[in-house]
């Protein structure tokens, strides 16, 4: 199997070029490209020992989930965007389970809980006008999700728990704010050359904690 560092240049080499080929207009080579960034976080995790642990296991979930979800957006139908965000909710799910396995702190679950409970806010008034009526409850039920799945892996840091964690689930949400911004509210900027960068940096991070919670 490939070395970690290599599986890191992959990740974002491909990442590079997926942004680049989507800028060009070539979806052919960009779902490839995808493909294989996707493909390699998946590999670095396993590569890490995620499987040696629950906490790894259940990271690994949300990983392969994130993988589906990645290919379901290769299309752009509403059918693929709803299966994307299916894959990536029951992904942030997963996530959030693999926190609690970890072990976190009541103490920073309250404290993360009102700052980023008044972003999701934020974010329900921004999507609701955009939102199509059939695609409003699951849209709202993500949005949910992601937000306990940051405050989770904020309480993991009051039991020791990585700053890859932290890093990796915030990146992740800030990716999704991208894919909704994209997707849709429709704005012009394309917002995936952000958006990309900041999901496959927060899913290697996340890949990279399973190596560091190997007794949980």
């Amino acid at each position: 199997m490939m070395s970690t560092r290599l599986l890191v240049t992959l990740v974002g080499t491909a990442c590079i070029a997926l942004v680049a080929l989507l800028l060009a207009d070539m979806s052919a080579p960009a779902a490839g490209m995808k493909f294989i960034a996707s493909s390699a976080f998946v590999a670095l995790a396993i590569r890490g020992g995620a499987l040696a642990s629950i906490y790894g296991r259940l990271i690994l979930t949300g990983l392969a989930l994130s993988w589906c979800g990645d290919m379901f957006l290769i299309g752009a139908s509403k059918s693929a965007f709803l299966g994307g965000l299916v894959a990536f909710l029951l992904a942030h799910v997963a996530y959030v389970g693999a926190f609690v396995q970890h072990g976190y702190e009541r103490r920073w679950i309250w404290v993360a809980m009102v700052p980023v409970t008044a972003i999701a806010i934020g974010v329900f008034v921004w999507l609701d006008p955009y939102t199509p009526p059939d695609l409003l409850n699951p849209v709202r039920a993500y949005v949910a999700v992601i937000s306990l799945m940051v405050i989770f892996a904020i309480g993991t840091q009051g039991r020791g728990g990585s700053k890859l964690i932290v890093v990796g689930a915030t990146l992740f949400f800030l990716s999704d704010l991208s894919v909704a911004a994209l997707r849709l509210v429709q704005t012009e900027y394309p917002t995936y050359v952000i958006g990309l960068p900041l999901y496959y940096a927060g899913q290697l991070c996340l890949a990279l904690s399973s190596s560091q919670s190997r007794s949980h």
